[in-house]
């Protein structure tokens, strides 16, 4: 049951990973699952009858790494893979060209502090420590997709670029989740941080639910959403608008 929540039916939960459950840290690999978390997050799952999901841009193999033993439904790299909750994958069928990652590759070695974030339909370049690096990068990623805009888009990130297949994104994979069970019937919650999360966001609103930002609704803290979601587990649906907790 959920607590500061409108009542209605049940609800189902997506949740964004960097930046929303997890502290952004200076690379992917540096993040650090605060103790605890996934033991909340299995409590949250079992309450909801298996209606959670992870929604990220990180590979399914990172995601089940950070949150092991939890295994759920997931939407990985923007909704390029998503895993049902039956087990069974579904995936694009584009991905980055071979002499694009080795391009990107060049580049990281030739400015310091840019990271390369290969996966598997899609790649991305951070700078987030090397801040002054951003038109370059954002001029290498616009030129490589230039001939190609039919089936791939560049997709700016927080402190990063990343280059995608046209017609992925995060709020597809919410509505494509939405139409299975146990998610299928229910209201979604969606809880995201990034310019990347503003369309589930808004998918979500539009399917009758709910789309909380972190920056926003949480006072740009992941600790009060981790906080947060502790209070929607074992608690009595309330009467009362959903709470949005903008001061942390």
């Amino acid at each position: 049951m959920l607590l500061g929540l409108p009542t209605s039916d049940r609800w189902t939960v997506f949740l964004d990973v960097d930046g929303t459950l997890l502290d952004i840290a200076p690379t992917p690999h540096a993040v650090r699952v605060p103790e605890g978390l996934v033991a909340t997050l299995t409590r949250l799952r079992e309450s909801l009858d298996d209606a959670l999901a992870f929604v990220s841009g990180r590979s399914l193999d990172e995601i089940d790494q950070l949150f092991t033993p939890l295994r759920t439904a997931v939407a990985a790299e923007h909704g390029a893979i998503v895993r049902l909750p039956d087990g069974r994958m579904e995936e694009t069928d584009v991905t980055v060209p071979a002499e694009w990652r080795a391009a990107l590759a060049d580049l990281a070695q030739e400015h310091r502090g840019v990271l390369i974030e290969e996966k598997r339909h899609s790649i991305a370049v951070h700078f987030r420590l090397a801040p002054e690096a951003e038109p370059i990068v954002r001029h290498a990623v616009d030129a490589l997709v230039a001939d190609a805009a039919d089936r791939f888009d560049v997709l700016p990130a927080r402190m990063a670029f990343e280059i995608r297949g046209r017609g992925v994104s995060k709020a597809a994979a919410v509505r494509r989740l939405m139409q299975a069970d146990p998610f299928a019937g229910r209201l979604p919650l969606y809880i995201g941080d990034d310019v990347t999360d503003e369309p589930a966001i808004a998918a979500a609103r539009e399917l009758g639910g709910l789309g909380l930002h972190v920056g926003r609704d949480f006072g740009g803290e992941p600790a009060n959403v981790r906080s947060w979601i502790g209070t929607l587990i074992d608690q009595e649906l309330t009467e009362a608008p959903p709470h949005r907790p903008e001061n942390g």
